[in-house]
C-alpha cells in the first residue's frame, strides 16, 4: 500500500492532486493545509512521496524550510514541488533544499504524471526548459562571485538567508558602517542598485541556502 501527501492549500489544486495521485496508483493520500500540519502529518503518517507548495496561506517561500526540515530527518522519501513560481531562482533553491523534483502549476495532468513517476523512483526531475535556465544561473552566479573577498562572501550569504545589516554586523563583529560599505561594495561588483537586487544576487548563487527551518 502506497501514500502520499500533498501540503497545499489551494482546493483546487488539491483536487487535481489527488485525482492524478489515484490514476498513478497510490491507495492513500493524505492533505494538509499548512506546513506545520504538513510536517506533523508526515511525522504521524512517514508517505511514501510528498508534494509540497512553496507558498502557503501568505508564508513567503516557507515550503523551502519545510523540505530542509524534512531532509533533516528523512533524505529518503522524494520530494516533489508543484509551485506557481515558475522563477528558476526558486526552482534552484528548491532543489538544493532537497526536493527531488520541480514543477510549475501551469502544467498539465499527463506531465505532472511524469514528474510523479520519476521522482518515486527517487529520479530527479524538473522541465526541459527550467533545467536550462537553472544551469544559466549557476555559470552566471560563478562568475558574478569570482572576484569577491572573503567578508563579501560572507556578507551575500547573510543576506541570502535574509538577515538585516544589525544580524549582519552582530554576526560577523563588525560594525553597521562597515556592512553598509561592504554592501555597497557588492552592489557595484555584482552591477546591482538596489538592496532588493542584491539579495536576489545573494538567492541566485546559492548563498542563502543555510537558513533553518
Amino acid at each position: 500500500m502506497s501514500s502520499a501527501l500533498i501540503i497545499d492549500d489551494h482546493p483546487i489544486v488539491l483536487e487535481g492532486c489527488r485525482r492524478v495521485l489515484f490514476d498513478a496508483g497510490f491507495d492513500n493520500v493524505l492533505e494538509a493545509g499548512t506546513v506545520l500540519a504538513g510536517f506533523q502529518l508526515y511525522r504521524r503518517a512517514k508517505p511514501d512521496l510528498i508534494i509540497v507548495d512553496l507558498a502557503i496561506r501568505g508564508s513567503g517561500l516557507a515550503g523551502l524550510s519545510l523540505i530542509k526540515r524534512l531532509r533533516v530527518r528523512d533524505d529518503q522519501t522524494p520530494i516533489l514541488v508543484f509551485s506557481m513560481h515558475g522563477d528558476p531562482v526558486i526552482a534552484s533553491r528548491a532543489l538544493k533544499a532537497g526536493a527531488t523534483g520541480f514543477l510549475a502549476k501551469d502544467t498539465g495532468p499527463k506531465t505532472f504524471l511524469e514528474a510523479i513517476e520519476k521522482v518515486r523512483r527517487s529520479q530527479p526531475y524538473i522541465a526541459h526548459d527550467m533545467a536550462v535556465q537553472v544551469a544559466l544561473l549557476g555559470s552566471r552566479a560563478n562568475r558574478d562571485r569570482s572576484d569577491l573577498t572573503a567578508r563579501e562572501l560572507q556578507t551575500l550569504a547573510l543576506l541570502g538567508e535574509g538577515k538585516s545589516y544589525a544580524q549582519i554586523a552582530d554576526g560577523l563583529g563588525v560594525s553597521y558602517k562597515t556592512v553598509a560599505n561592504t554592501c555597497s561594495s557588492l552592489k557595484e561588483k555584482l552591477r546591482v542598485t538596489t538592496l532588493q537586487d542584491l539579495v536576489r544576487k545573494a538567492v541566485l548563487s546559492g548563498a542563502g541556502l543555510t537558513d533553518n527551518a
